[in-house]
């Protein structure tokens, strides 16, 4: 067992850098809790480094940052007090943002060598990677990456120590206009004065950055240059264009390739290619951000809200219809205009004026106040799939996945104070029901507390967080928090699906809102005959039903279980022979309520068999001369299983099976 008191000197000491610790290196014992409760003091301050070093050689290898009393920190960082500290290896849950945020500044430093008077603007790390926004000549291509890539190898093989250095505001904006990075510069400006500033360095490049970063170049192995993107400095579309160079790093090569082999089958999946191959949707440059549905889409459409409207009978909720155009005043109320009108679309007419919702909730609640309601009355439940329009930026749209007019399976519960828990407990059992019927098992839940920008005082959100958080304990579930990530107008639980292929989806929301009711006006008589405001409960299975749709896609890859596909079977003929009757079975399927097509074109059966299995059709059904003689069916699968001749009602009954959802 290692001793749990080191005197004198640990290794070779670092000196201490500028603004990373205030105490002399002759404070007296400093003692350090690790993370299994065991404590080790030293006579001196002593570095994140050094404490590793003083527990085993192995572990001061390994280490790429510390976590000193809960903040990340290089490993030349001093410990000049007592604290609790945390060795940072290629273990810890925080060594990816480590790696991926150094592996940003190589691939600054290596542009940077490569294309003189580059400048750099951004590096953040993002999911499953980083980027980096450059101010260059001309705009990089996918053609400049494998140059870069090579030059960032080149980097890691010289193993560069980085470091730490701390300047005045004033000293770092000179410092950066000194070696020509005006947009560095600027972005300094725009920071308080008298505010010191962190500046790591490796080998010739230097950046502005708060940290942590790895001690050396040499740590950074496995990573790989995605792609190359147009970006506005500031995300300003009036301001320049830049350059933005994506890339991925992971601990080793190993999680690299899981995570390529990833991408390849996500490229596979892409809901946009599978909505061309199958027929489902378009979209246009006339109509940005919105959907155009075909017939097959919108039978896909119409399963799903055909289920979830079998969803809201079943849970208590009357549904309800709203205008999409509301006066402004509205909006003023609820505090969306405070909060949220810069993603909202306008109009006027009269000289009066209008937005168009980008949610349903203002709208709800006046379905609620026309009329007076007891509390014998609540809990009151709406439900409406409610079309929304939002001002998304141009760049943040992606297919379906991300678009300005979207439909949601939307509802809100009008109820008391203590009927809350009962309601968010049988919100939970009831989403996770249906994410189970469409295919969904991994799922998890997280609380989204309150933002920076909101509604109402402290002790309002106390209250709000509590009702989650009690809620989701009667449940005997676990869950994560996402600190300053709730709506403006309340906390919410959300649900986080993985597909098929490991990727995480945020679908389903519940939001305890005790503000907008009372900015509204609703009201309920309660047991005293006083009026008192109802809680509201936001709530949403599948949220946006057009993404919802594209998830569905992406996680079946296209092959949808038969009560969902938009075809459930293809019949064919083999010659024109048997046309009439297989006219007449798709006629006679399609009378039993089955979403069949019928192919009689004069085509080799082959060339339409693979035809329709490309298109995912569950079922193809064949009749050739036999067939149309017995009145029975050859069944193959879009796999390619042969399930044997049939008789109709036996396929019939095959395929009634199949659609019973639990």
């Amino acid at each position: 067992m290692a001793p749990l008191f080191v005197s004198g000197t640990v290794g070779p000491r670092i000196e201490r850098e500028a603004g990373q610790g205030g105490a002399d290196r002759s404070t007296p014992m400093v003692t350090i809790t690790l993370p299994d409760g065991s404590q080790r003091s030293f006579e001196q301050p002593v570095t994140v480094h050094e404490l590793a070093a003083s527990i085993g050689p192995g572990l001061a290898k390994a280490a790429l940052a510390g976590k000193v009393d809960g903040k990340l920190v290089d490993t030349s960082h001093v410990i000049a007090a007592d604290a609790v500290v945390e060795i940072v290896t290629d273990r810890h849950p925080d060594a990816l943002e480590v790696l991926r945020h150094s592996t940003a500044h190589l691939l600054a430093q290596a542009v940077q060598r490569l294309f003189p008077g580059a400048q750099v603007t951004i590096g953040p790390v993002i999911d499953n990677g980083f980027y980096y926004d450059f101010s260059y000549e001309r705009p990089f291509t996918a053609d400049d990456l494998p140059r870069i890539e090579e030059e960032m190898q080149r980097i890691v093989k010289e193993a560069l120590p980085v470091t730490r250095t701390v300047k005045p505001r004033d000293e770092a904006v000179a410092f950066f206009r000194g070696i020509g990075e005006e947009y560095k510069a600027r972005i300094i400006e725009d920071i308080p004065a008298g505010e010191a500033l962190s500046l790591y360095s490796q080998g010739e490049f230097t950046d502005l950055c708060r940290g942590p970063h790895v001690p050396g170049t040499d740590r950074l192995r496995a990573f790989k240059l995605m792609k190359v993107a147009g970006a506005y400095w500031r995300g300003d579309h009036h301001n320049e264009m830049l350059s933005r160079i994506y890339g991925t790093a992971w601990l080793n090569d190993k999680d690299l390739k899981a995570y390529l082999l990833q991408l390849e089958e996500a490229d596979k999946r892409d809901h946009r290619k599978l909505a061309r191959q199958l027929g489902l949707f378009h979209q246009q440059e006339e109509a940005p951000g919105m959907v155009f549905w075909h017939p097959r889409g919108w039978a896909l459409w119409q399963q799903v809200e055909q289920y979830m409207r079998r969803v809201y009978r079943e849970s208590g909720y009357q549904e309800v219809r709203c205008p999409q155009i509301l006066d402004v005043t509205l909006w003023k109320k609820s505090g969306h205009w405070d909060n949220y009108k810069d993603n909202m679309f306008f109009t006027e007419s009269e000289k009066r004026d209008y937005a168009l919702k980008p949610m349903n909730c203002p709208g709800h609640v006046q379905v609620f106040n026309h009329g007076l309601h007891s509390y014998r009355d609540l809990p009151i439940r709406y439900g409406e799939f409610g079309s929304c329009h939002r001002n998304e930026p141009s760049g943040a749209l992606h297919g379906i996945m991300r678009v300005r007019a979207f439909t949601q399976d939307d509802g809100h519960v009008f109820c008391t104070d203590g009927q809350v828990e009962a309601e968010v407990t049988a919100f939970h059992r009831q989403a996770l029901k249906v994410y189970e019927t469409f295919g969904f098992t991994d799922i998890e839940v997280k609380i989204a507390l309150r933002p920076e920008s909101r509604l109402g005082d402290d002790a309002t959100w106390d209250r709000a967080e509590a009702a989650l958080r009690a809620a989701l304990s009667a449940c005997g579930v676990a869950w994560t928090e996402l600190p300053g990530e709730g709506a403006f107008y309340g906390p919410k639980i959300e649900y986080h699906l993985k597909d098929a292929i490991g990727r995480a989806w945020q679908l389903g929301t519940m939001q305890v809102d005790f503000m907008m009711p009372q900015r509204l006006g609703a009201e309920y008589v309660d047991e005293h005959s006083s009026r008192r405001h109802p809680v509201m409960l936001h709530r949403a299975i599948v949220g946006s039903m057009e993404r919802f749709i594209g998830i569905l896609l992406e996680h079946h890859a296209g092959a949808l279980p038969p009560w969902l596909a938009p075809v459930q079977a293809v019949l064919l003929n083999i010659t024109d022979a048997q046309a009439p009757y297989i006219d007449a079975l798709g006629k006679a399927f399609a009378n039993q309520g089955f979403r069949v097509e019928t192919d009689l074109r004069n085509e080799k059966i082959g060339y339409k068999i693979r035809e329709h299995t490309l298109q995912k059709v569950p079922y193809l059904l064949v009749a050739g001369d036999r067939e149309k003689e017995q009145g029975t069916i050859a069944v193959r699968t879009r796999s390619g299983e042969d399930l044997g001749v049939m008789t109709p009602a036996e396929f019939e009954r095959r395929l009634r099976e199949e659609c019973v959802r639990p």
